[in-house]
């Protein structure tokens, strides 16, 4: 059996009488792409500095590729990761083609400015000075920089945030490349579009544990043949009469938003729809859509992830 890329176990971080992170284990298969999904806040970020040696933990043990840092191998591991931070600073005056050679020149071996500005769709801004970048370009600077020496292990924190669509689509197409030669990647998000898109398995943190993990279709199918009926009503509904049909398992509703979980059927849909319009309620935004990462997280923690953050 092959040593895992990443090893932790009972991770804990405390700040002050603040738990960050309260115990999590996680294990990562060399070769595979691994995403933590979760909200603002919800410990990610501070798991990952972690793993790649930013902090100590509180308690707890990590192992990357079954070595761990603080023991005079740190050097070594760091020269075998590439680390895109959240939020990166770099020298503002500088270009970017500046900025990679710069990078470059801290590894003994690694890819040519040139090679990252063609990998990360930068070759227009390669005189630009940094602090004039968008902040999508200057997240594509931070990528590159991560991939500069070549790692066998990427982490990736929030790497689309701020992106827009063509420019997210063009940075899955550099992850899977890279694990297309063999790389591990971990990738914090919390697009469920990008999690599902990219990674063999994921798991899910809520007040710095993790509330689930799988692949992304076995979370999926742990919600059962469902599908999602959502709108808006300014009348208020008898969920009483509508949850008391056979096809419907469950209603939700925040304000004028109504959320009801049904049997993945016509049939369900129709008898739903029918008695919304005995009640003489007029749905507004009417949808429906089957069972996706979206609603893993709804059923776990009671709220949707995508109202607590950023759009891209």
């Amino acid at each position: 059996m092959s040593t895992p890329a990443i090893a932790c176990s009972a991770l804990v971080k405390d700040y002050g009488e603040k738990r960050a992170v309260a115990g999590i284990d996680l294990e990562v298969r060399a070769g595979s792409c691994f995403g933590l999904l979760g909200p603002n806040g919800a410990g990610k970020t501070t798991t990952v500095e972690m793993l790649e040696g930013l902090h100590s933990p509180t308690s707890g043990t990590i192992r990357l590729f079954g070595l761990s840092w603080g023991q005079h191998r740190d050097h070594a591991l760091r020269e075998r990761i590439g680390v895109q931070l959240q939020d990166t600073q770099l020298a503002d005056k500088l270009h970017v083609d500046e900025v990679l050679t710069l990078f470059r020149s801290f590894y003994p071996k690694g890819r040519s400015t040139d090679e990252l500005l063609r990998l990360l769709d930068l070759e227009a801004e390669r005189h630009q000075q940094y602090s004039r970048l968008s902040g999508g370009q200057k997240q594509r600077v931070a990528v590159a920089t991560a991939l500069v020496g070549t790692p066998e292990l990427l982490f990736l924190d929030e790497p689309t945030t701020g992106l827009d669509p063509r420019a997210r689509q063009s940075l899955w197409k550099v992850v899977e490349r890279f694990r297309g030669e063999g790389g591990t990647v971990l990738l914090t998000t919390h697009y469920m579009e990008e999690a599902a898109a990219l990674c063999d398995e994921i798991a899910v943190m809520d007040h710095g544990k993790i509330i689930a993990s799988g692949t992304p279709r076995s979370l999926v199918d742990g919600l059962g043949d469902v599908q999602f009926l959502e709108f808006d009503t300014s009348e208020s509904l008898d969920e009483t009469a509508l949850t008391a049909l056979p096809v419907v398992e469950s209603v939700e509703h925040r304000g004028q938003h109504y959320r009801v979980r049904l049997d993945r059927s016509l049939s369900a849909l129709s008898s739903a729809l029918s008695e919304i319009d005995r009640q003489k309620a007029t749905p507004i935004g009417l949808s429906t859509h089957q069972a996706t990462l979206d609603d893993v997280f709804i059923h776990l923690t009671g709220r949707a992830l995508v109202a607590e953050s950023t759009p891209p």
